[in-house]
């Protein structure tokens, strides 16, 4: 049996693309139709995967340019490599990350939520250093 504090961090995961239409999938009762129809083997869990693989994220389809600012304050950062952020750093990749994207992130001790938002500030830097 599943403890309180077990299910609450599986709820919280961020789940991607395939995961997410896996559970709708489930929750809404179509994955039984489609398993007695088509039989155990429906090709579901691979579709699953390779929409895992795509990292499709829905935030990506409204991304803004970086700013000359922004850029020249970032093209350093990313070149060198460091396993800690500066709490005034942080500040700042926040404050670009929320403009680029759209979101509303705040500041994080939670190491790999950082490290996440500078791979996705590093992807966009690099379309501009190609």
């Amino acid at each position: 049996m599943k403890t309180t504090k077990t299910i609450k961090r599986a709820t919280t995961k961020k789940l991607k693309l395939g995961d997410k239409v896996a559970k709708v999938t489930k929750a809404t009762g179509i994955k039984k139709i489609v398993e007695w129809i088509a039989g155990e083997d429906c090709g579901c869990k691979e579709r699953q995967e390779a929409l895992n693989k795509l990292e499709f994220r829905w935030r990506y389809t409204k991304a803004q340019c970086l700013t000359q600012t922004e850029y020249e304050w970032l093209h350093p950062f990313i070149e060198k490599t460091k396993n800690t952020v500066e709490h005034k750093d942080q500040v700042t990749l926040i404050e670009i990350y929320n403009r680029v994207f759209g979101d509303k992130k705040k500041i994080s001790t939670c190491g790999p939520c950082v490290q996440e938002l500078i791979d996705d500030l590093k992807k966009v830097h690099n379309l501009y250093t190609k």
